[in-house]
Parts: C-alpha cells; structure tokens; sequence
C-alpha cells in the first residue's frame, strides 16, 4: 500500500521504517513493501519509494533489516504506472502498449497521453524490471513482486482495450501476456534464488478488459515462465460500476475475490495469495482450511491494528477495519497514507515517544468510538470504568451504517458494528468495567474516587433534532438513490457533521459540577469537545491516552528524515 512517507525524490525516511516495523513487530509473516517503479517513466505518485537507482539502496536496506529483526520476511512490490505514471511526476511522457489517452487522478483528475512503446522501448523497461529486482535482492529483500494488476503497465499489455498493438506483444493472449512473462524470465535468469510473485489482477470487471477465463492461462504461464507464488486479485481504474473494487470497501462481501482466487489454485502447482476484505480473522482463516488459498493477504486491516496477526494468534480482538477506504482515497488526494480507526498509522514515531499515564483511577462518560478508543489505550496501567446512559456501547456510531455515504463509500451497517463489538471485547479483556444504562450523576462515588475523568458523551443536534435524524435513518430513506447523490457532495457531509451538531462536553461538566477539576484531572475528547468526524474523534482519543504530555512529542523533522545520501 502506497504511503507517501518516501521523500518526494524516492528516499526512505524513519517514518518509513517505523511504519513497516510496527506490521513486522505485530506478527505478519511476509512484508510486501509497497509499490516502486523500475525507472523513472513508471514513477506515479509523488513521494513514491524509489527502486530505479543504487541510490536508493541505504534506505531500501534499512526497511529490510528492520523487518528482518522484527522476525518477518521482506519483498518488494515493482510495479510501474505505464500511462498512468503522470508527467508531473517523472517529468517525462508516460509510456504504454498502446497510445490510448487514459483518465489519471493523483491529486488532481486530468488525461494522459502516452507514448506507444517501440519494440527497443518495451525491451528496455524488461531490463529495468530485471535490474530492480537484482538490486531489491542486494538490498536483502527475500522475494519480490510483480505488478501484473489494477491498470499499471503489465495488466495494461493484458488488456484488449489498452493494448492493440499488432506485433509479438499484441493482439493474441499469449502476445499481450509476454512483455510480464519475459520479466519473470528475465529476473529468474538473472537473479537466481530470487522468489517472484505474481500479483495478477484476474477480472478487469469493464468491456474490454481482460476476463477471468483468459486470466487462469494467464497465471498458468506465469508459472511456466518461473513464478513461485500468484498473488490473486481483481478490478482496474476502469472497471465499473467503479474503480473502488480494486480495493472493495464495506458495501462489498467479506472475502470477495476468494472464489477467483480458488480458481487459480485450482490451476497452478505454486502457493496462491489471496486479498479483498480478508481483515474478519474467521473469513482469513477459513479461506485456508478450506484450501482456497495458501496464504491471506491484508492491507488495510494492518492499518487499522498492526498487531493483527499477534492479537489473532492469542485469541484477541482485532480493531477491525472500517473497509471505508479514507486510507486510499486520501493519500490519492496527495496526503500520507493514514487511517480512520488507528491515528497512530503514519505517526509511529510520535506515539512510540508517548508517555501515558499509568496507576490512575479513569471514568469515561460515553461509550462511543472515542470512548471506547481511550478505554482500550488507557486500560493497560490504569482502572478503568466507563459509563453510558444507553444499554449498549456503540453510540451514535451505530447509525452511521444506515447513512447513505461514509467517507466517499456506501455505507454498511455490518461494518460499523463488528469495529464496535470488537473494541468492546477489546476493552472487556483488558478489565474495563461497563456502567450500561446509567447515567452519570453529580456526586456519583464513581466520578467522586477517579483520578481522570474523560468526558466522550458525543455530539447533541441542534434544535433537539436528534431523535428525529435517527427515525429518519431506521426508515431507510437515506439509503435511497436520490438521498445518495445528495449526501455524494462533500459540503452536504460536512453540514451534518459540523454545522448541524454541536459537542456536549462542556455542558455536561457544568451539570455534573466537574468545572473545578484541574486540567490534568478533566478530558474532553472526541465530539464532546468539538463536532466532527469519526476519524477527528478517535484522534482526540488516541492522542489524550497516549500523548497526555506535550512535553513528550518527538520532533517532526524526523519525519522528513531521509535514510541515505541524496543527490
């Protein structure tokens, strides 16, 4: 998963490596670090990790050391953007099997115009595979992979529509499948005892593109051609309804690819890697044992909680990933890869630094996201209660799934509840007590004997509108065609979010006569403190149980900090 914590020249950074340190630390097995270009024609993002240069060596071998301490293996995912490898990025004229004009956004939404590869053209972007994967295997990296999918440049010679070349690379499956399966030839002749993994992209899901059935002789001459794994998955920037099924957010089935995924196993005599909203532990490892994969992928679920894999081993509760994909879209709006649900993804240095609070007696007041979040956080160290005047946690979070839109995505009750009920077992099994159905009282012994007391009792609507937005959402007119497209307009969202609600939280200290508690003794977080969004309040958590001390923030140019010389 691209993350932007590179340099804007390709450098790797301490971020970089805390970022990847954090999912080894958590028990993953295999490492892929995300998408870097050959050369410099590929590069698609800014702030892209470079492969395409020696250069890059020093801080390429940083990540695989530390990844290799931490117990996990390392690969490296080359991948090359082809048409959609901006001219703003690489400063040169995108390439691609065919001279197609091709819809881009990165940051801004605009029209490449490539260049059709010459037959010298095409063997020299062969070499340049061949050699980063030669240096990936200096740099220590135990495996690489290939990026055969999603509309970059491999699957772009796969596909009939992006590619109507007449020669030896076109025209025929076989010719549109050999410019990837020369690079595996290449690379195992000239890396011996490299592993290859084939990311194959099986359904382009548009007219046009390439289908599951071409796909499956695809994966069988990819073995033929020396790849050890196919790595399975589906979509393309193309595909319709929409692109989003690349990375298939809530509205989509958990497990969505498998049976494509078991279709290839079928065919094939190597491991297969299967991906899509794997992040339910039972879903993973039922895919397994039931011999559609050999191995699950995930990448969003690690965002959310990189000690996925150790938490499942122990029998614990995950925090579960939204699947509202704000990881995707808002890094390809320019920003760094972050998460809605673990504020600490992109910032684990800062959180690292962190000194929290220990041996304190804390009440929360709400048993919402942001609630919860702290309880979770605050719990190890501390006795920790939490009070709800509902007889259920959850909040207002709960409704959201009956809302039209969620960060870009269609919203899915499913989603929202599993994250809750998870975070609640979380917080159970590290001895939070629950006060259900009670509301919080002045001169309550709870809130009279605790050291910190945190308020999260949520946002209030204005005008007393709360109880009529929620019979609104259990109708199930939000949900309808009209109210989508409404609720599709970010400044509409954003209304409902922080124009229509206001934080509760300093009325509540006033009723509960809390306003004498010193700073260090008083918490207002999450919509309390200020009406916003979940993302904004699960932050306000993670950063009052983690980093109570100011004094404590490391210094932000360790962010920037490149690893190696740059020129």
């Amino acid at each position: 998963m691209t993350t932007r914590y590179s340099t804007n020249a390709g450098f790797a950074t301490s971020a970089t490596v805390a970022y990847y340190q954090a999912r080894a630390r958590g028990g993953v097995g295999l490492i892929t670090v995300e998408m870097a270009a050959p050369e410099v024609a590929g590069r698609h993002r800014f702030h892209e990790l470079g492969i395409y240069d020696d250069k890059f060596l020093p801080g390429l071998e940083t990540i695989v050391k530390t990844i290799h301490d931490e117990g996990a293996r390392a690969s490296i995912q080359l991948g090359h953007g082809g048409s959609r490898a901006r001219r703003a990025v690489s400063q040169v004229q995108p390439i691609a099997p065919s001279a197609i004009p091709t819809p881009v956004f990165e940051i801004e939404q605009e029209l490449a115009h490539p260049q059709a590869m010459s037959t010298e053209r095409i063997e020299e972007t062969i070499s340049a595979f061949v050699a980063a994967a030669a240096r990936a295997k200096r740099a220590g990296f135990d495996m690489v992979e290939l990026h055969a999918a999603h509309g970059y440049l491999i699957s772009q010679f796969l596909s009939p529509a992006e590619n109507i070349r007449t020669d030896e690379f076109g025209g025929s499956l076989r010719n549109r499948a050999r410019f990837g399966l020369r690079i595996i030839e290449g690379i195992k002749a000239a890396v011996p005892g490299l592993p290859v993994i084939y990311r194959l992209g099986v359904e382009d899901f548009y007219a046009g593109g390439l289908v599951a059935e071409d796909a499956y002789n695809v994966a069988e001459w990819a073995v033929e051609s020396g790849a050890d794994a196919i790595s399975v998955t589906a979509g393309h920037y193309r595909s319709q309804p929409g692109p989003e099924v690349m990375i298939p957010p809530m509205a989509y089935n958990e497990g969505v690819f498998l049976d494509l995924a078991a279709a290839v196993r079928a065919r094939v005599r190597v491991p297969v890697i299967g991906v899509g909203r794997l992040g339910n532990p039972e879903v993973a490892g039922r895919a397994i044992t039931d011999g559609k994969l050999d191995m699950a992928a995930i990448g969003r679920p690690l965002l959310a909680d990189p000690e996925w894999v150790n938490k499942t081993m122990a029998g614990k509760p995950v925090r579960s990933c939204l699947a509202c994909n704000h990881c995707v879209n808002n890094m390809r709006s320019g920003n760094n890869l972050s998460c809605v649900v673990n504020p600490a993804t992109g910032r684990e240095l800062e959180f690292t630094a962190a000194r929290p609070v220990a041996g304190r007696r804390i009440v929360i007041i709400g048993a919402g996201p942001a609630g919860l979040s702290y309880a979770s956080l605050a719990a190890p160290g501390n006795t920790v209660s939490v009070i709800d005047r509902r007889d259920r946690v959850g909040g207002n979070f709960l409704l959201t799934g009956k809302a039209p839109i969620f960060n870009d995505v269609e919203a899915a009750e499913p989603s929202f509840a599993a994250y809750i009920s998870n975070l609640e077992n979380e917080c159970r099994q590290l001895g939070v007590v629950f006060h259900l159905g009670t509301a919080a009282k002045v001169g309550s012994e709870l809130l009279q004997d605790a050291d910190v007391v945190v308020i999260a009792a949520g946002a209030r609507y204005r005008a007393g509108l709360g109880p009529l937005v929620e019979k609104i959402l259990d109708t199930g007119l939000m949900k309808s065609r009209a109210i989508k497209k409404v609720f599709g307009y970010q400044a509409v969202r954003d209304f409902f979010y922080y124009r229509l609600r206001v934080g509760s939280g300093d009325s509540l200290v006033r009723a509960l006569g809390l306003g004498g508690l010193p700073s260090d003794r008083l918490v207002i977080i999450g919509d309390a403190a200020r009406a916003g969004k979940a993302r904004e309040a699960i932050t306000s958590a993670f950063e009052a149980a983690l980093r109570p001390d100011p004094a404590a923030n490391i210094d932000s140019l360790q962010f920037e900090r490149s690893i190696g010389a740059q020129k």
